[in-house]
C-alpha cells in the first residue's frame, strides 16, 4: 500500500492522543480521489484508483507504516469552555513528506467512533464529505490555506441525521491538525511538561525560526490575519470558528456549516447553530483575535514571569489588527485592480462594500462584472464611486483583478443541489461542479456560466448545517 508514512506526532507521548484503528464499513466504494494531490504526497496515482485505496480511504485496511490515533484537544465552542472534546469521529493514518518537502497529515473523517465522540457515532454522512471536498479544493485553488481532500468513499452504510442518510469517509490532508484547543486542554489540565513538549513540537514543525512561546505566537497572530483577510475577499463565512477549530499551522479547518455570501450583508450567517450572530461574516477578524487570546492565555504558564508575560502577550496579540488591515487592504485593493494599494485605498474599498449592503448586490458577481468591463446593474451611487475608483486603478487593472476575482466559487445552491443528486445515487453533478470550481478564474463558457449565477429568491440556502 504506496502511502510513504513518515510519523512525527506518534512519537510523542499518549498524554496527546489515543492510538485506535477506524472501524471498517460495510461496503466501500469510491467517490473521488485527488491526483494532483497524491502527486504532491508521493502517493502513486495507479494505486489510488484501485480497490485497495478505496479500502484504506474507507478504514477497511491500514497501509504499512500507518500508526493510527485520535487527537486529543479541548475548546471554547460559541465562546464556552467545553472541557476534553478531541476526535469523536476523525483518526489521523499518518504523516508523510511531500515531494514540496513539506510535512502533511493524512486523517480520515467519519471513520468511526473513537473514545472523544461523547457519544456520537462517530460516522460522517455524505452531504458534509461532499460539502467539504468541494469547498476546500475550490479554497486551494483560490489560494487560500486549507486543508485539502484526497479521497471520498460510500460506506455501504446509514448513519441517523433526523433520518437515515447515506454515509462516507473524506480523506483529509492537512499541514497538521493541531489547534489552539490542542494546547488548552493541557493549560486546563495545568500540564505544563506536555504544553512544553506540544510547543517544542509545533515549532518544530510549523514556525521553526520562532523564538519559543512568544515566536510561535506571533507565528500563529501573523498568520490567522492573513488568512481570515483572504476569507473576508471572497466572502467566506467559517460559520464555526470555535477554538478547536483554529489551526496553528494557519490554515482553513472544519469546514462544517460554511457558506460564501450571496448579497453582500455584514452581518450575514449560515450556521443554523449560531443562533446569536458570534460568528457573522463581518465578526470572523475579531473571532480571530478572540481565539488568539485563548492560545495565549495557555501559554502563559510556559513564561518564567506570568505577569510580564500577560502584558507582552497582550502587545503582540494586539499587533493583529495592524497586520490584518494591510493584508484586507492588500486583498481588496487587488480586487479593485490597485497595483499599489496604500492605506488610503480601505476608504474607497469600504464605501463600494456599503453601496453593495445598500443594493443587495451579489458578492461574488459584483467583482466579476467589474473584472469582465460591465457594470453592476441597479446600484445607486455606482457612477459616482467609480469616478474615484478610475483615479486609482493600474492602467493594468483588469488583469489584476482577473487574478483576484474569481468568476466561480461553490455557491450554496449549488452544493446542495449536488448533495441532493448525490443522496440519490447521481455523483455526476459532483463531479461537474468539481471541475469548474477548481477553476475559479478561467473565463466563462456555456458550462461554467450557469455556476456563476445568484440563486433565485426560491434557490437561496437559508441555513447550513454540521453534519454531525
Amino acid at each position: 500500500m504506496t502511502i510513504p508514512f513518515d510519523n512525527s506526532f506518534a512519537t510523542l507521548p499518549g498524554t496527546f492522543y489515543t492510538t485506535i484503528a477506524p472501524t471498517p464499513v460495510a461496503a466501500p466504494g469510491a467517490i473521488a480521489v485527488n491526483d494532483g494531490l497524491a502527486d504532491v504526497l508521493g502517493i502513486d496515482r495507479a494505486w489510488l484508483h484501485t480497490p485497495d485505496a478505496t479500502a484504506v480511504f474507507a478504514g477497511n485496511a491500514l497501509p504499512d507504516a500507518a500508526s493510527p490515533l485520535a487527537q486529543l484537544y479541548g475548546g471554547h465552542q460559541f465562546g464556552n469552555w467545553s472541557g476534553q472534546l478531541g476526535d469523536g469521529r476523525a483518526i489521523l493514518l499518518g504523516e508523510v513528506i511531500g515531494t514540496d518537502g513539506i510535512r502533511r497529515d493524512i486523517q480520515l473523517k467519519g471513520s468511526g467512533p473513537t473514545p472523544y465522540s461523547r457519544g456520537g457515532d462517530g460516522r460522517s454522512w455524505l452531504g458534509p464529505v461532499l460539502r467539504e471536498y468541494l469547498v476546500s479544493e475550490a479554497m486551494h485553488a483560490m489560494g487560500v490555506p486549507t486543508t485539502r481532500a484526497l479521497a471520498a468513499v460510500t460506506t455501504g452504510e446509514q448513519v441517523y441525521r433526523q433520518t437515515m442518510l447515506p454515509g462516507a469517509v473524506l480523506t483529509r490532508v492537512a499541514s497538521s491538525h493541531i489547534r489552539v484547543g490542542t494546547f488548552q486542554i493541557h493549560a486546563a489540565r495545568q500540564d505544563t511538561d506536555a504544553l512544553r513538549q506540544l510547543t517544542d513540537y509545533t515549532i518544530q514543525r510549523h514556525s521553526p525560526d520562532a523564538d519559543g512561546p512568544a515566536g510561535l505566537l506571533d507565528a500563529v497572530v501573523a498568520a490567522q490575519a492573513e488568512l481570515v483577510a483572504k476569507w473576508m475577499g471572497l466572502g467566506f463565512i467559517h460559520g464555526v470558528m470555535n477554538t478547536d477549530n483554529c489551526s496553528l499551522a494557519g490554515e482553513t479547518i472544519d469546514y462544517g456549516p460554511c457558506a460564501f455570501l450571496d448579497a453582500y450583508d455584514p452581518q450575514k450567517v449560515f450556521s443554523s447553530i449560531d443562533r446569536m450572530g458570534r460568528y457573522a461574516y463581518a465578526n470572523q477578524p475579531g473571532i480571530a483575535v478572540w481565539n488568539l487570546a485563548q492560545l495565549a492565555t495557555a501559554l502563559i504558564p510556559l513564561m518564567p514571569d506570568q505577569d510580564a508575560a500577560v502584558a507582552d502577550f497582550t502587545t503582540r496579540i494586539n499587533r493583529f489588527s495592524d497586520i490584518y488591515q494591510q493584508a484586507w487592504v492588500r486583498v481588496f485593493g487587488a480586487k479593485l485592480g490597485l497595483d499599489d494599494p496604500s492605506p488610503e485605498d480601505a476608504t474607497l474599498v469600504q464605501d463600494l462594500l456599503t453601496l453593495m449592503a445598500q443594493s443587495d448586490a451579489d458578492f461574488t458577481a459584483t467583482f466579476a462584472r467589474m473584472t469582465n468591463g460591465d457594470d453592476p446593474d441597479d446600484m445607486p451611487g455606482w457612477q459616482d464611486w467609480t469616478t474615484r475608483w478610475a483615479g486609482r486603478r493600474a492602467t493594468d487593472h483588469r488583469a489584476i483583478m482577473a487574478r483576484a476575482n474569481p468568476q466561480v466559487i461553490p455557491r450554496n445552491h449549488r452544493v446542495e443541489e449536488v448533495i441532493t443528486a448525490a443522496t440519490g445515487g447521481d455523483f455526476g453533478p459532483f463531479h461537474r461542479m468539481l471541475k469548474v470550481v477548481t477553476a475559479p478564474y478561467a473565463p466563462l463558457d456555456e458550462v461554467r456560466a450557469p455556476y456563476a449565477l445568484p440563486p433565485e429568491p426560491s434557490e437561496e440556502v437559508r441555513a447550513t448545517f454540521c453534519g454531525t
